[in-house]
């Protein structure tokens, strides 16, 4: 089965990159299915400097959830040597019931297609041939499920020449017993030995008794099988190697990663009726058919620390929401069938995750509780945001304990990050930047959180210009960015947009796009719901 994907939200923050990784553990820790934590964007300076400090990696990042090949229930249709028989590959097919197999190189590479309908006509123009060109001996042995009487058979890489079958009609035909001949016989000791002296390419006894002199013929390859000689002359074709007639040119294929939607169009500018498909390093894994098309399975997905699909991961539409995990408004996701949905009032993800620990009576680990602990402190901003409730406190000091860590000290190292010189004003915007879109009005909050905003304050010509570009690349309403200062206990806003909007949402007068709003610390809780209010 595949994993269970958690993942927070665009650009995340350290809740939601925490988040994931404890709701991760928690579920693989109570032995559900496998549950894989991912991100689905940069982590930001202040994230990595709480992973840092508990020595975790951060999730894998995902660019998006479009259903791919890999999540689709394939064929898992054996890839054959291009050496391997054709005997082998009609059994196969048919055991099987296969129509198409590929066809692989030594390093398990595509090399080429092979269909019934190639193993057919090619069985239909044997018909008309009575010769064969280069067949490798080991072939034609499994074949005939032959073994070889002389030692020199063993000198003998491949056979080729005429083919006769011996019968009393041509016993004095002169091409019957020339040195490029393929001599069917059955026990017909006389005519075995005469074609010995004449040194014929190849002699196949079926059901003769052998004789201790022809063991050592010098230039005849002899095999013997307890085939019949009219089995024989109708079987012996098929010991060609199946990548001398599979198709070879304009292969169609696939890869594990492509994305069913571009698959679909692919096969609808060509008929074939199975198209091999290739992993990571172009081995073949299989086979896939337009009726995998039909029923994709999708990729199965937890959401935590947000429920808003301008938020969540681009091909949200393809993917299955088993849960949701979160602390913010109820948004626009829609789900095709009841789910799991929890939904509380706390500063932060990571205290209902906590819940969730102490629910299932699972203790996290130092590093995950700490993680957690760290989490809880940023989304709350060290506890002076509105959003804080009691039991945030509460578990942030539960999950220290078990951490062995001064929440003091931890929030220090955490709000230092925000501080970070050397980083580009796009990179500070972006970092915990969400998109909202409200009564038809559409708005982008970026919040950068420190302990000391006036570097920041210095590069408003820099975060201006972001900001400019950020409104009209998406035409945006309003642009807003909050420079949040733990210390001054309140948050600079400097804004593209209007400043009617500004001054009646906060009821403060901007001046050159920049306010200063004395104990507003949280986005969700306070910048928001006052533009709702407004625009409502």
């Amino acid at each position: 089965m595949s994993s269970i994907y958690v993942t927070g939200h665009r650009n995340p923050d350290t809740d939601s990159i925490v988040a994931a990784l404890a709701y991760a553990h928690l579920r693989n820790a109570l032995g559900d299915r496998e549950y894989k934590a991912v991100r689905l964007g940069g982590v930001n300076d202040e994230t990595q400097r709480l992973l840092d400090y508990f020595g975790v990696e951060a999730p894998p990042l995902i660019k998006n959830m479009r259903t791919q090949v890999r999540d689709l229930d394939y064929d898992r249709t054996p890839a054959l040597n291009g050496s391997v028989t054709m005997s082998l590959a009609w059994q196969t097919m048919r055991d099987q019931s296969l129509n198409v197999v590929p066809i692989v190189d030594d390093d398990g590479k595509l090399y080429g297609m092979l269909s019934a309908g190639d193993l057919a006509a090619y069985d239909m123009l044997t018909m008309y041939e009575n010769h064969i060109d280069d067949v490798p001996l080991f072939n034609l042995i499994s074949v005939l499920e032959g073994t070889l009487v002389n030692e020199y058979s063993t000198q003998v890489d491949s056979v080729s020449g005429k083919l006769f079958i011996t019968i009393p009609q041509n016993y004095e035909d002169p091409a019957l017993v020339s040195p490029d001949s393929i001599l069917i016989c059955g026990n017909q000791p006389e005519i075995v030995q005469r074609a010995i002296d004449a040194g014929v390419k190849c002699l196949i006894l079926c059901r003769a008794e052998l004789r201790p002199e022809w063991a050592k013929a010098t230039s005849t390859c002899i095999i013997s099988t307890p085939l019949s000689a009219r089995r024989v002359s109708r079987i012996l074709y098929l010991a060609l190697p199946v990548g001398r007639i599979s198709h070879r040119k304009d292969i169609t294929f696939f890869h594990l990663s492509d994305y069913v939607d571009d698959v679909r169009e692919q096969m609808l500018k060509s008929r074939y009726r199975s198209y091999p498909v290739l992993d990571e390093n172009d081995q073949v894994v299989g086979t896939i058919s337009r009726f995998h098309l039909l029923r994709p399975r999708r990729k199965q997905v937890v959401l935590v620390d947000h429920n808003e699909a301008a938020q969540s991961v681009p091909g949200l539409e393809q993917v299955e929401i088993l849960e949701i995990i979160d602390h913010h408004r109820l948004a626009d996701i829609q789900t095709g069938q009841p789910i799991h949905v929890r939904n509380e009032p706390v500063g932060s993800t990571n205290t209902i995750i906590t819940t969730m620990y102490q629910e299932h009576g699972v203790v996290p680990s130092p590093k995950i509780a700490g993680l957690m602990a760290g989490a809880i402190l940023s989304d709350t901003v060290m506890f002076k945001s509105p959003t804080c409730t009691k039991r945030d406190i509460a578990m942030a000091e539960r999950l220290s304990h078990i951490a062995n860590v001064s929440l003091e000290d931890l929030g220090r190292e955490l709000f230092a990050a925000g501080s970070s010189d050397g980083r580009s004003a796009e990179e500070l915007f972006k970092t915990d930047y969400k998109q909202f879109h409200i009564s038809g009005q559409n708005l982008g909050v970026s919040q950068i959180t420190c302990v000391d905003s006036a570097h920041l304050l210095e590069r408003k010509a820099e975060f201006m210009a972001v900001m400019e570009n950020e409104k009209k690349q998406h035409d945006f309403d309003l642009v807003i960015l909050m420079i949040t200062d733990v210390l001054l206990d309140g948050s600079h806003l400097f804004f593209v947009g209007s400043d009617e909007v500004i001054q009646q949402a906060f009821n403060i007068v901007p001046k050159d796009q920049h306010v200063f709003l004395p104990q507003i610390m949280s986005r969700k809780k306070q910048i928001i719901p006052m533009l709702t209010a407004l625009w409502g």
